[in-house]
């Protein structure tokens, strides 16, 4: 895979001997997957049997295989699982994201933070605050490749604040409203909050359609809100 397809797209910035070639020409065929393919899942699901998935940074995704979700909220199983399902929702609307490389790694990163995070509290699995770890894992992930600033700081965001289409409908204290809209543009979290919820198994379009209305109706009129 030649480099330049990538920083045509102004992922990727040219690099010398910090970064390891063969790691970077991964990264350069699973971005063309994400980009190209109409289910990158496909790809990605054989791309976990190669060895080079069992090395930094790429290892960091191989644990999402063996971590566990709460059954209620999540019956397609472990969280490799569910961000399958994501990317390739993601992918059916790619198009419609005024950034679709950061839209798409996103999709692929969103849930990095729970390996870390996952704990079972009385008989439940839980998942909390892996948001936040998630934006910091998304950062070391990505500075494993000349990425662009502008790139990481699209995607780390959308991985930050994915969690708040469920803070603002319930009106829970977590939500981070004035910073998430100064941070990133509200109808990107909202087409990329809609892939996340869709990505379960037997997931209920039109009620998920409806969170994100919601989502933006609570949002209307707050300054700086994207029309």
């Amino acid at each position: 895979m030649e480099i330049t397809h990538l920083t045509s797209r102004k992922v990727l910035k040219d690099f010398g001997d910090n970064y390891s070639r063969e790691k970077v020409n991964l990264f350069n065929e699973i971005h063309q997957h994400l980009m190209e393919d109409e289910k990158p899942s496909d790809f990605l699901n054989s791309l976990s049997n190669n060895h080079m998935f069992q090395n930094v940074p790429f290892s960091m995704l191989l644990r999402l295989k063996e971590t566990e979700q709460s059954p209620v909220y999540h019956p397609e199983g472990n969280v490799w699982n569910h961000t399958m399902l994501v990317v390739d929702e993601a992918a059916k609307v790619k198009e419609k994201s005024k950034n679709p490389e950061a839209f798409m790694w996103a999709a692929l990163l969103h849930d990095i933070g729970k390996p870390d995070t996952t704990r079972k509290r009385k008989g439940k699995i839980t998942a909390y605050g892996h948001d936040l770890a998630g934006t910091e894992l998304t950062v070391k992930f990505l500075e494993n490749f000349p990425c662009e600033e502008e790139f990481v700081h699209n995607v780390e965001s959308l991985v930050r604040y994915h969690m708040h289409i469920l803070y603002i409908t319930k009106d829970l204290s977590f939500a981070k409203t004035k910073e998430m809209m100064k941070q990133v543009d509200i109808n990107e979290i909202a087409l990329f909050g809609l892939c996340d919820r869709l990505g379960r198994r037997n997931a209920d379009r039109d009620k998920e359609e409806e969170t994100i209305r919601l989502f933006l109706t609570k949002l209307k009129g707050t300054k700086g809100m994207v029309k």
